[in-house]
Order: C-alpha cells, then structure tokens, then sequence
C-alpha cells in the first residue's frame, strides 16, 4: 500500500541535488563565526527579507524565542494572538525562558485587531504594570490554515506598534508561502517589522534550520541569545547548504503546493464525515472539520489505515499539508484513499 503523507510540510526528504550541495559544503566552525556556508546563507536570507543581518539558528521554536528575548527583558509583556505558533506550539518558552508575559488576545481569522491591542495598552509610568514592549505577528497564519497575513494589516499593526512603543517580531516561517500567495517579495511583507523568523525545513524542504533577520545591532544581541539557549552550532555549513539550495531553488515550486492543496479539498468535498472549503485554501494548509461523529482523532487513524497520514489538531479539526515530496498524482492517489473513509 503506497502511503501519502500530509501531516505536515516538515517531512521532506532533501533532494538529491540537495544532498549533493551539503554533501559538497565547504564548512568552518560557525561559533567562532568562520563557516563560509553559514555566512553565505545568512546574507542571502538578510538580502531576500530586505534586512541588515541575519543568524541561522536550529528550529523555528528557537528562532522566536530568540527574537522574544532579544527585544524584551524578563518581566516585559508581549502581545500576540492566541492561536499564534508561539502561543500553541512552544512550550511557553517566551514565559519559561525570556521571562515575558503573554498577553494573548483574539482577532477573526487569526488576525489581530488595532483596536484590540490598544484597549490593552496601560500607562507605562505606572509601577503596577508589566513593561509592554513587543507585538508578535504570524505571517502564514498556521492554525488558521496557512493564511496569508494581509499586508494592509501588518502594516497598519506594525506602524502603531511603533507609535506606542512597541518592537514588532514577525513569526515568518512559512512566509515564503506568504510571497508566492501574494505575488509580494519577502522583502515587502517583512518591511514593516523588526525582526522576522523564517524556516527552511518546512515548505522548502530543507533538513533542518530557521534563521532571524533584522538589523545589525539586533541580530548581535539575537547571536548572543543563541549561544544562551543552546543553539551555537560548528561545521553547520553541512546542514545550511541544504536551506541555501532550498532559497535558490525550491520557493517559486511552491505554487504547486498551493495548486495541489487545493486540489485536495476540492477532491474530497462531497465527503460525509469532513467538511473542506476549497476557496478557504490560500496556501499549502487544508483544513477540514468533522461533521459529527466519529471525532477527529478517529477520522485520522482511519485516514492512516488506508495510507493517507494526517493530524488531528483537535477533537473537530484535521489538517492536510502538502509539501514537495507530494505532487499531483500523489494528491489524486489520497483522494481515491480517502474517499471510502470519509464516505
């Protein structure tokens, strides 16, 4: 039984070419700052997000959280949505480990509200209160199905952060995503924010690694936190050449991701036991709610004894990704699986 897997965008396989180029890497010791990859790539990722500088870091995780403590100092308090990466999926690394507290607040779609934030904001002469100093924004929106951030917004969102006084830290993992989406450079979208995070094992298929990008004097602080948390790494030009192949040649394909994630949901859209939105579909994330009974956890592990593997997020909502290991006929092969189980 040929299986398909969709749980996430994370589980690539490098290239051959890709393996190839790390295999091929010229290294160095990149703690004392002399890998020529890692150098390499770091410029490349700074230039394409349109920033002074950038570091490359070992997972998305610690790339936020690197960038939380290097705007903040323990005791801040930062706002951000509460179904934001940062907020669902970190561990609470931003309380645990930078000291922050996180005001987490709604907004439809994922999307924070101006009005929202300001409601929120307390006078800072005031002992009582928590230092508020930074707005964390999630551009593509992952628990939201991979939307776009609209630019309009990030922008309008940025630009009173910065009149109240607050850094503003994009979590960019899928921006790359994002750009192809919107037609928009990396550079654009980043534009607007201080710092951003960006991954290059998801959607581009690279092994491993994110990076943060920002300003000159911002990533020193951000490199210094690395070595805090861990993240100082040596001859990691094996592993960055595979994120400096994916930049060069693995952002524009992924339209096709985006074409084949919506041809998923429109494949399966007379399904019982799911309810999929083809037009809800902006990015490589599909989002399907169950219909009733049985619970989504069910739904998955059916879904994987017919060779379809996805995740539950909860006990309503499962998610499919579609990434490049999966092409088109891959997606038509997980329709003609799934279609008896959801039926």
């Amino acid at each position: 039984m040929r299986v398909i897997d969709l749980r996430s965008d994370t589980v690539t396989r490098p290239t051959p070419a890709m393996r190839r180029a790390m295999a091929e890497a010229e290294v160095g010791d990149d703690v004392w700052g002399d890998d020529p990859t890692v150098i390499e790539l770091e410029a490349e990722v700074a230039r394409m997000l349109g920033k002074e500088a950038a570091v490359y870091v070992p997972s998305g995780a610690m790339g936020n959280l690197v960038s939380v403590r290097s705007h903040t100092r323990p005791g801040d308090e930062l706002f951000i949505h509460e179904l934001a990466h940062i907020v669902v999926h970190e561990q609470a690394g931003a309380a645990v480990l930078a000291g922050v507290q996180t005001r987490m607040l709604q907004g439809a779609g994922g999307v924070l509200e101006v009005g929202e934030i300001a409601s929120r904001l307390r006078d800072p002469s005031d002992v009582h209160h928590a230092r508020q100093s930074l707005l964390c924004l999630e551009n593509t929106i992952g628990e939201l199905g991979g939307r776009v951030l609209p630019q309009e917004r990030l922008a309008e969102l940025a630009g009173f952060a910065h009149e109240n006084g607050l850094r503003v830290h994009m979590d960019g993992a899928r921006v790359w995503n994002a750009a192809v989406a919107s037609g928009r450079t990396p550079a654009e979208i980043a534009a607007p924010v201080d710092s951003a995070s960006v991954c290059f094992s998801k959607g581009l298929g690279a092994p491993v690694g994110s990076a943060v990008v920002g300003s000159a004097d911002f990533i020193a602080v951000a490199r210094r936190n690395r070595k805090l948390f861990g993240g100082g790494m040596r001859q990691a030009g094996i592993i960055a050449a595979g994120a400096l192949h994916a930049l060069r040649h693995h952002v524009e394909r992924l339209a096709d991701d985006h074409r084949n994630a919506r041809r998923l949901a429109d494949g399966l859209r007379a399904a019982r036991l799911l309810r999929f939105d083809p037009e809800a579909v902006e990015t490589n994330i599909v989002i399907a709610k169950t219909t009733g009974s049985p619970a989504a956890p069910e739904i998955v592990e059916k879904l994987a004894e017919a060779g379809v593997l996805c995740a539950s997020l909860d006990d309503r909502t499962v998610r499919f990704v579609t990434h490049l290991d999966v092409d088109s006929e891959a997606v038509d092969a997980a329709i003609s699986a799934a279609e008896p189980v959801l039926s």
